[in-house]
């Protein structure tokens, strides 16, 4: 079987890079990849692929049954990629440069989608080989809240399913390598939005003002104080109005940040402390503090005993020296929407090469992938369904 998957990935290689710099050159923001799953429908309906669309959007789900016949109760997988691109100029001279000007896939979700197409087509030659269900979920919108994996679970794409993998390329490490990590792996993200309001006026008639400035300043060294950066809850502002000048002191100060943990009793007792400090401080200033914090993804939970199975069954196509533990991350990804409904397991595919000068990380203007790892990515994608099937 190991063999067999290889030969199909190198037969359809060349076939998935093409999809690959196709969506690359015509990326689509979040909630907007109507071209991009036109693209998805045709290659499906190429190979005759069953599949469903307009889910939450432009998501697409297709689906694939495997023909041996057996007494028992098989499982139905589903296989994850994400469509959307970010809102970067794209800075790489490639031949297939995005022509699309100020969007960018800066995430690597068009080799996502290309891969998962490139499973989809070998799992679909290899059904005579496996009894069970495969849904290949084509998600739009992971780039912004709420995420399309929340849009999509209410449209009812787990209802039915046992299992989820998601892979993720990874700028961190080579190409060549995968990496898993049991457990909780990323944190939950939300955004923190703190308005503080007092009698603005001349700095030099304190009396007759508020200090709104002053007032902000504390809250966020008092909420630094609390929360350091290098414990298991991030607290950090990267956003503050004061729209004043030399000697006028608004009369509002906006604060906006992040907040990041792994633990849902964390992240319930870390809004209450940012509303209990901020109201606190800005009453010590004659002020009133309005907090809003919108809530973001949650925890990404990887299932211990699924993700342990992935990775044995990793170092079986790859060799184990092949097959990284990776650390927790503090980013954030909306398939852990997916991983708080059933047992999930998200792992990471090797992407870099320094050697081609491939070494920019995610999100910026010069990333891009080692088109090599597509075809391990393939392997891996085919290989576990088809154990855990």
């Amino acid at each position: 079987m190991k063999q067999l998957i290889k030969a199909k990935c190198d037969a359809y290689f060349d076939e998935v890079v093409a999809i690959r710099r196709q969506l690359h050159q015509h990326p689509e923001l979040s909630f907007c990849e109507k071209e991009t799953a036109e693209l998805i429908k045709k290659c499906l309906a190429s190979k005759n692929i069953e599949f469903q669309s307009d889910i939450a959007g432009f998501g697409v789900v297709a689906t694939i049954k495997g023909a041996v016949r057996t007494d028992r109760v098989c499982p139905i997988i589903a296989l994850r990629a994400d469509m959307d691109a970010l809102p970067i100029q794209e800075k790489k001279d490639l031949p297939y440069r995005s022509v699309n000007d100020g969007v960018m896939h800066a995430c690597g979700h068009d080799a996502h989608v290309a891969m998962l197409l490139g499973t989809a087509f070998i799992l679909n030659e290899l059904k005579d080989k496996f009894s069970g269900t495969i849904k290949l979920i084509f998600q739009p919108g992971e780039e912004k809240l709420p995420g399309g994996a929340s849009l999509m679970i209410k449209e009812g794409v787990l209802d039915d399913v046992d299992l989820i993998i998601g892979q993720h390329v990874y700028s961190d490490l080579p190409c060549g390598e995968v990496g898993f990590h049991a457990g909780a792996y990323m944190a939950s993200s939300d955004e923190v939005n703190i308005t503080v309001k007092g009698r603005g006026g001349h700095a030099a008639k304190p009396a007759e003002r508020d200090n709104a400035v002053l007032a902000v300043a504390k809250i966020v060294t008092k909420l630094s104080e609390l929360y350091p950066e290098n414990g298991d809850v991030l607290l950090a502002f990267g956003g503050l109005v004061a729209d004043g000048t030399y000697n006028v002191i608004p009369s509002e100060v906006h604060l906006k940040g992040t907040m990041r943990t792994f633990d849902e009793d964390k992240r319930k007792a870390l809004k209450e402390t940012i509303l209990k400090v901020s109201k606190e401080i800005a009453s010590e200033f004659g002020c009133e503090a309005d907090v809003f914090i919108e809530s973001g993804y949650p925890s990404l939970k990887n299932d211990e005993k699924l993700t342990e199975k992935c990775a044995a069954f990793a170092k079986e196509i790859l060799g184990e020296s092949k097959v990284k533990e990776l650390p927790q991350l503090m980013t954030a990804e909306d398939f852990a929407w997916y991983s708080q409904k059933v047992p999930a397991c998200f792992y990471r595919l090797g992407t870099a090469n320094p050697a081609k000068g491939i070494d920019s990380k995610q999100h910026t203007s010069n990333f891009d992938i080692d088109e090599n790892a597509m075809k391990i990515g393939m392997e891996m994608m085919t290989f576990l369904t088809i154990n855990l099937l």
